[in-house]
């Protein structure tokens, strides 16, 4: 059995790091009532984020209804599967359901088509409380991010996660120091997943574990690229670049492109020289594409991996390496996508049109009549700082007004909470569940 499964945490003490998440989490699920916010929990893969959803739960004795990537996301299947989970109440009325969305932020494609509106009606409807699981939460769609209460799960640190790789050990029979867990924990990069997976992976047919039996399991890609890239700028010898050039996840054009980001590390003259080389894979990859010929993918590597280490001259690594550049302009290019399809959306309801009528005769308009006082717009829309500042142009401005906007719609929710459990307070007491029926049920049909 996997091991992620077998230890995964059952209550919310078995979780590791993140406490200041966990109690975010722990007094809204003790405070909710319906029309509170749903939580979006974000944050890097492994940093516990599922395991304290159903943690959570299981200690609420909530049931959980689960929609992730594995399922069809479209607008019908979300409001089949989700959407009268989210009214209703458990089937004998005794306990309420936990509606967990995950990977909210994968929310896009014809394969979702209409899965971002119908999580925002679902959202608006529930008498239910409702999770939603993020990696990237600006990869989430903006209206559901303006309804949703955020809570971060930060990268574990190693200290955190060698005590939990200690008891597995403990608990599987495997003798192994500290020392050698440490180097396990700080491998996986805050990821308690990958951590637990190279332990297992070091395991197989061993009693012991050591250095160097969890090093010949160590596989993540983020820490072999930042090696390879290292040993390229240090210029090490040509079977060791291509060695860890084999090792790498990534392919060619990722590869290509860590190359081109660290050269900012190198000297100008060292830089033009780099340039040819990293040219001339990209030439490779395009054939390959073009082609359908993957073998050409070995020479792409080798031209990026040894032309760049040539044009180095062994100059090392001065600052520290980051992803490329164009990474980063790619998000904020789909966040601006994202926000512009939103906006258009909700002005187009608003006014009754279309979006290409809205585009062709009327967007230029509104623009200029909001120009000197957005804030009327903004509250009636409920518009996001972004999709204001598309019709504004000035974003410190739309930040401003979005935040402030945003803190009255909070305040006015808690002044209606205590209104809410009055009304809930006078409704009659939900039936006793019948003796003998079973806690874990289905609840679906």
């Amino acid at each position: 059995m996997d091991w992620t499964e077998r230890y995964r945490p059952q209550r919310i003490a078995d979780l590791v790091g993140n406490g200041t998440a966990v109690r975010q989490m722990v007094e809204w699920a003790r405070n909710w009532r319906p029309g509170d916010r749903p939580l979006i929990l974000y944050g890097k893969p492994g940093t516990g984020k599922t395991s304290a959803a159903y943690a959570l739960a299981r200690e609420m004795d909530w049931e959980v209804v689960e929609l992730n990537a594995s399922d069809s996301r479209t607008r019908a299947a979300i409001e089949r599967v989700a959407g009268q989970s989210a009214v209703t109440g458990s089937l004998f009325g005794t306990g309420r359901r936990l509606v967990l969305i995950d990977e909210a932020d994968n929310l896009h494609g014809t394969a979702d088509r209409g899965g971002a509106k119908a999580i925002v009606d679902l959202i608006r409807t529930a008498r239910q409380p409702v999770v939603l699981i993020a990696n990237d939460l600006y990869e989430v769609a903006g209206e559901i991010r303006t309804r949703t209460e955020p809570v971060q799960f930060k990268a574990l640190a190693a200290r955190s996660i060698v005590p939990r790789l200690r008891l597995i050990c403990r608990e599987e029979g495997v003798a192994c120091d500290d020392e050698t867990l440490r180097v396990v924990a700080e491998s996986a990069n805050g990821d308690m997943r990958s951590a637990v997976t190279m332990l297992q992976a070091a395991a197989i047919g061993r009693t012991a574990l050591d250095l160097d039996s969890v090093r010949t399991s160590q596989k993540d890609e983020r820490a072999t690229i930042f090696e390879l890239v290292g040993a390229v700028l240090r210029d090490r010898p040509d079977e060791e670049l291509m060695s860890l050039a084999w090792e790498v996840d990534d392919k060619p054009d990722a590869i290509v492109q860590w190359l081109e980001g660290s050269l900012g590390q190198l000297p100008p003259a060292s830089r033009c020289e780099a340039y040819p080389a990293l040219a001339a894979a990209d030439r490779a990859i395009a054939r390959t594409f073009r082609r359908q010929n993957y073998t050409l993918w070995r020479y792409a590597t080798a031209l990026a991996v040894l032309g760049t280490a040539r044009a180095a001259h062994g100059s090392g690594v001065h600052s520290r390496l980051t992803p490329p550049p164009r990474w980063g302009r790619m998000a904020q290019a789909r966040r601006r996508k994202a926000a512009r399809t939103s906006l258009m959306r909700k002005l187009g309801a608003w006014m009754g049109v279309s979006r290409a009528e809205l585009r062709e005769y009327y967007l230029e308009a509104v623009r200029s009549l909001v120009a000197d006082d957005p804030e009327p717009i903004a509250r009636t829309l409920e518009l996001d700082a972004d999709e204001l500042a598309l019709l504004t142009g000035d974003r410190e401005r739309s930040a401003e007004i979005a935040g402030r906007l945003a803190k009255e719609r909070r305040e006015a929710e808690k002044a209606e909470k205590p209104k809410r459990r009055s009304a809930q307070s006078k409704e009659p007491a939900a039936p006793p569940r019948p003796a003998g029926e079973a806690r874990d049920q289905s609840t679906l049909f």
